[in-house]
């Protein structure tokens, strides 16, 4: 399954069903680029078990502050529209697959 680009339109429709591992980023967060790749081959391995949605906290202010997103690269990992887990900052890609595990 692809990455799926989120936004405050099709934020909470994207969120809705099954697991899903929300990245808040920017294009000028240092971290933010170099956890890109990682979520890239989280994806590719995991994409069975979790969906992978970007959302860009500049172009989508609303469900950043809905979310109270304060630092990035915010994680959230999602389950039916809920926030089960929460993880701020660079992360390798066995501590993601860990997380997703915990909640799969």
């Amino acid at each position: 399954m692809a990455i799926v680009k989120g936004t405050d339109q099709n934020f909470k429709q994207e969120v809705s069903e099954g697991l899903v591992l929300v990245d808040f980023w920017a294009a000028w967060c240092g971290p933010c680029k170099m956890i890109a790749p990682v979520l890239e081959e989280l994806d590719a391995d995991m994409d069975d078990k979790v969906k992978i949605v970007k959302l860009d906290v500049d172009e989508n202010q609303q469900t950043a502050s809905e979310y109270g997103i304060m630092s990035i690269p915010t994680l959230l990992l999602m389950k039916n529209g809920e926030t089960v887990d929460k993880v701020v900052g660079f992360r390798p890609k066995e501590a993601l697959a860990e997380l997703v595990e915990k909640h799969a």
